[in-house]
Formats: structure tokens, sequence, C-alpha cells
């Protein structure tokens, strides 16, 4: 079977610490936005070794730039303000960031204290990945109040180089059609993992861009630099077999939502919705070995107004049924005949583990029925792919599942 396509985001805070520094001052009152004015995050500035961390757009149109001494900086930037970094207060961002992320993948890389990779190849269900990068791009905008870069692409450098692209708060993408437009152009400065020890060599050779280097000899890039020109001659073509490095964490909750790519006010048809997204998140819950005490729908208006109404499990389950029964009693709690909806989310909170719950010694044949269901198309979502394996109709006891071409 042909090896399936990776899909990768890569999303970046932009101008980390300023933002969550500016972020914590306006929450604390301050009326004036650090962003908006000629500032840096630095260390101490009594020493003339203090250096800056971060900068804002109007510093760095002075000539400030990162990694510079707060001394060298001042002498550009007379009016220049700086302001002590707080890791206690980044490390809580980057977590609340990592939580929301969490909701798209378990399959998360923290790259650093700003940055993460996503390998969303199995965590697409019917949607695409564009439109999750948009979605987690707005969502972090929304609801923690900084933006992000997020880069689209197939293997984590190309994701890497475009979240790299115009900044702030953009969302782009570098597919292997794009090589040459979007990347090949950049001046080989740019490519991802070059030291600056070897960019003079390559000048030497008469290679300024990304292209440049792409269309060298591989072979004789290996003679040159070795195995580091192995590397540059195939992360210059857009080449890049590494994993997403990710940790296995028993999350406290799991969730998924879906912008729709039209309005709809039919409540069939948000059921839909929530049968696919129910699918999804019973399925990680599953994987992880636990069972969900509480079932939360959210709903998100053409207007984007937000309600959201949970209820708890009459006993913790991880049956697909189950939940969606839930989930479909907390819909017409909540919905209003005739309301357009463009959001649609679903999550199941106060996990167990699995061991911690005694089986009941009468649970229902259909219990049974559904929990052996779910199991058969566990594995085969497992074997062929999560998307291989759609079900048709409604949930029952006698439900029929659909095969995909695999």
């Amino acid at each position: 079977m042909e090896k399936k396509q990776r899909q990768i985001l890569h999303v970046d805070v932009n101008n980390a610490f300023l933002s969550w520094t500016a972020l914590d001052r306006l929450n604390q009152g301050e009326k004036i936005d650090i962003r908006e004015i000629e500032a840096v995050i630095g260390g101490d500035e009594s020493k003339r070794s203090g250096i800056v961390l971060a900068k804002s757009m109007k510093a760095k149109r002075k000539g400030v730039y990162t990694g510079e001494t707060l001394y060298q900086a001042r002498l550009k930037c007379p009016n220049l303000q700086v302001f002590k970094g707080d890791y206690k207060s980044y490390r809580k961002h980057s977590n609340d960031l990592y939580k929301i992320l969490l909701q798209y993948t378990e399959k998360i890389e923290r790259f650093s204290i700003d940055e993460c990779f996503l390998d969303m190849t199995d965590y697409l269900g019917n949607d695409t990945l564009i439109n999750k990068a948009y979605e987690i791009n707005r969502r972090v905008k929304k609801e923690l109040g900084f933006t992000v870069n997020v880069g689209v692409a197939h293997n984590k450098l190309l994701a890497k180089m475009a979240s790299d692209f115009t900044k702030p708060d953009r969302v782009h993408t570098l597919l292997e059609e794009e090589i040459p437009s979007k990347m090949w152009t950049l001046p080989v400065s740019e490519l991802f993992m070059l030291g600056k020890k070897t960019l003079p060599k390559l000048y030497n050779m008469r290679i300024k861009t990304i292209g440049d280097l792409a269309k060298q000899e591989r072979i004789d890039m290996i003679k040159k630099f070795g195995k580091h020109g192995l590397l540059m001659w195939e992360y210059s073509n857009g080449i890049d077999n590494s994993e997403v490095n990710y940790l296995e964490e028993k999350p406290k909750g799991i969730g998924n939502s879906v912008t729709l790519p039209r309005d709809i006010c039919s409540k069939e048809e948000i059921e839909k919705v929530l049968l696919t997204l129910t699918e999804q998140v019973a399925y990680r819950l599953r994987r992880y070995n636990m069972y969900a005490n509480v079932v939360n729908v959210q709903l998100r208006t053409k207007d984007f107004k937000d309600f959201s109404h949970q209820k708890k499990l009459i006993s913790p389950t991880s049956n697909t049924k189950n939940i969606y029964d839930l989930a479909k009693e907390l819909l017409n709690e909540m919905y209003k005949k005739g309301t357009f909806i463009r959001l649609v989310g679903l999550r199941v909170d106060n996990l167990i583990e699995k061991d911690e719950m005694q089986l009941s010694l009468f649970t229902n044949e259909e219990d049974k029925k559904q929990e052996k269901l779910d199991k058969v198309v566990d594995e085969l979502k497992n074997k062929y792919g999560y998307s291989s394996i759609t079900r048709a109709g409604k949930l029952n006891s006698e439900e029929i599942v659909r095969l995909k071409d695999v």
C-alpha cells in the first residue's frame, strides 16, 4: 500500500516574549501596549552584557535587532523602553497554546517555548489541513490574545520555512509544487539549519539563493561538506523525512471542532457533523485507554456568537454511541431552529483511566455490541489509517461500517 502523505503544521508565536509581556501588562490594567512603542525585552540594563531578547516593530525600524546588547540598542534608539522577561509567565502562555493544539492532535513536538510542530496526518477527518491552520490561527488570537503564524506543508522543514514567511498573524503554505516559486527565490541564508560559518563558502561557490543550492550536484555537496552537504542539498530541495517527536501524555480532556465550509441551519446536518466529531474524539479516547465523564457541545453562529452546553454521562464511557446520544441531547437543548451555524465543537472531560473504572456487572447487551463495534472500527483505522473508515447512517447496534478503498 502506498505510504500516506503526511500533513504537518508549524505554529510559531509572533514575537512571543514581547507579546506575552504586553498581554500580562494589559491584563494588569496598563493602558499602553508595549507592542506599539519602541520597546524590547532584555536582561539587566545596568550590565553592558545585557542583550535584547525581543523587540517591537518600532524598535526594529530603528535598527534594533535580537541578540545585540541593550547598550548598543539604546545608541540607535534613545527612547527605547526595556522590560524584564518573566519565564514563569512565558511558560504559562506556552502551555495555554499547547492545550489548544492538543484539541487537534496528540502528535505535537514542542520545538521551543514559542513554536510547535503538529502531525495532523490521522486527525483531519473530513476536513483539510489549510482549514485547520486558519482555525488555529483564529482561535489563538481570540482565546489567548496573541497571534501566531502557521506553516502548512507535508514535512517539518517546509512547514517551518512556511511559517517564517510574511509576519505577523499569517497562514502560509509551502507544498512541493510551490518550492521553486516560494523557496528557491529566497537568499540561501534563509535555509533552515544553515550555519553562519557555511555562508562564505557557499558565496565563494556563487551560491546566493536556495535555488542555486538546490541545483548543485548532490555528490559534489557531499564531497565538499560531508553529511552537512547532503543535509543542505536535501533541505534546499524540500526533502525532510524526520518525524514529529512527541511525548505521549494522558490528557485531561479531548476535543475537536470544525469550521463548516458553509453556514448550516438544519439540525439534522449539525447532527451529522456531531457524529463525525464524536467518532474522532471517542477514537482518541480509546487510544488512551480512558473513559469520559462529561460531554460538552459548542456552537458558533454566523455572527460569531458562541454557545456551549455540557452534561455528565450516566456512567464513564468511551462508547461512541453513548457519547453521541448525549451530544444530540445537548444540541436539542441549545439549538434554536433557523439559527445559522458556522462552527461545531465537541469535547469530553473529567477523564479517568479505564483501569480505575470497575465495569458494571449489569452492562446491557446494547452497550456490549457497541463496544465490540468500536473495537472493530478502531482496529481497521489503526491498520489502514483513520480516514479509511466511515460510519453510514445512524448509530445503532446494527450499524453499517463502510470501508473506503485503501
